[in-house]
């Protein structure tokens, strides 16, 4: 007897996303009729049959929340998922984790594990990767509720839960200009990340607010430890160097102290770094790092009670956008 076939063996074979392939064939009126008859003929040919216990699942809610993140590993990440899993428990619900790894592909195949063990709802921090977003479009046309937390896009009509970036970058600058320093360099991430537009923003807007006109030459791309390490020496030898960094993410910022102390120069004598985040690797550093309180619990409580306030609400929601505060926390890594 051959195997039965199954909606992602259509998927694969025909290139397309198993959402589309589970509409096609039940004739949605948002896949295109092109589609349909391919999907269904190749369906028919090929004798796929549907699995009853799976339908009779589908139609049923789970209490089960998806959560894909792009790192379990990073500090602010397992704080968003303490905060998660706490209001998730208190709401009687399981929540199925998975990681992207930063790549737009694993962040694709996420999705698709998590639709195949029936989620009732999904919150998301997308990968730096990610640039197309065609998979939680088809997933939010199924109905299916997401709230998208910290990584965002304003290409998807979602909740959204995010730390206040721009106000936290501005202290953060602010902070550094007022304690003597000049010339701050900014590492970010991709420019393509919110997170990234709203930090320089803030690093740029402070420095304005000043008397500093921002040199664009102090702007990098580096969002790790080892790009920090590797970068920061090529810095340090700019004509007009630097005299401090602010870096998107402490773990960037440790890279940046590991450099600075390598070539011999003291922090906060010589050199200031500010990071962005407060977890452990701010409080373990030395110097230990000053830098933006972020609140990643707060963040992972309040959107995963949001996405079940909207998976329990029969009544269309109107979306928000909810900005948890951030914080300065001044330490010895700076004047």
């Amino acid at each position: 007897m051959r195997p039965q076939i199954t909606i992602k063996d259509i998927a694969k074979a025909l290139g397309i996303s198993p959402s589309t392939v589970s509409r096609a064939l039940q004739d949605h009126p948002d896949i295109s009729k092109k589609t349909r008859e391919t999907v269904q003929a190749y369906a028919k040919a090929n004798h796929y049959k549907p699995n009853a216990i799976a339908l009779s699942l589908k139609k049923q809610r789970t209490n089960i929340i998806g959560v894909i993140v792009p790192d379990m590993v990073h500090n602010f990440f397992a704080s968003v998922l303490a905060g998660i899993e706490d209001a998730a428990s208190k709401k009687k619900y399981t929540v199925l984790l998975c990681q992207s790894s930063e790549q737009y592909e694993k962040e694709v195949e996420c999705l698709d594990t998590l639709l195949a063990s029936h989620i009732s709802g999904l919150l998301v921090s997308i990968s730096k990767s990610t640039t197309k977003f065609d998979h939680f479009k088809e997933a939010l046309e199924d109905d299916l509720p997401i709230v998208l937390f910290d990584r965002v896009s304003a290409e998807l009509n979602t909740d959204q839960v995010v730390a206040n970036d721009y106000s936290g970058a501005y202290a953060a600058v602010s902070h550094l200009l007022e304690t003597g320093c000049k010339r701050i360099a900014f590492y970010g991430s991709p420019e393509h990340l919110t997170i990234t537009k709203e930090r320089k923003r803030g690093y740029q807007d402070a420095q304005k607010d000043h008397g500093i006109e921002p040199d664009s030459e102090l702007i990098f791309e580096c969002d790790n430890r080892d790009a920090a390490i590797e970068l920061t020496p090529k810095v340090m030898q700019l004509k007009n160097c630097p005299d401090s960094f602010f870096t998107v993410n402490d773990n960037t910022a440790s890279g940046v102290i590991y450099a600075i102390k390598r070539a011999g120069l003291k922090i906060p004598e010589d050199i200031s770094v500010c990071g962005f985040g407060d977890g452990v690797v701010a409080r373990t550093s030395d110097p230990e790092l000053t830098t933006v309180e972020q609140s990643g619990y707060e963040i992972g409580q309040a959107a995963c009670l949001r996405l079940i306030e909207r998976i329990e609400n029969k009544e269309e929601l109107p979306f928000t956008r909810t900005v948890i505060e951030t914080r300065l926390i001044k330490r010895n890594s700076t004047r």
